[in-house]
């Protein structure tokens, strides 16, 4: 199973790249929480303190988790093969 994770702004620069496409084993349920964890531990310390809250563990609630341009409801919701993840950090302008 794969899925397909893009990066924005300062995310994009934490990763060095826009687009990501991760795979994992097709006879096990893949939710938007494992694709950030894998995230976090192909990327390190700079993705884990971006995304995570440091004393809770959970994701920061500035980002945006949009899961084929819908905004995903929850951390476990469950993905399908080829589904895009996007991880929107805040936008900010004047």
């Amino acid at each position: 199973m794969k899925v397909s994770v893009r990066f924005f702004a300062a995310l994009r620069e934490i990763v060095g790249k826009k687009e990501e496409t991760l795979e994992f084993p097709k006879d096990r349920d893949v939710t938007v929480e494992k694709v950030l964890k894998r995230l976090a531990r192909l990327h390190g310390r700079d993705f884990t303190e971006y995304v995570y809250e440091t004393q809770t563990g959970a994701v920061h609630g500035y980002l945006q988790v949009l899961v084929n341009e819908k905004i995903a409801k929850a951390m476990a919701m469950k993905l399908k093969d080829g589904d895009v993840l996007a991880i929107i950090p805040p936008v900010g302008g004047g």
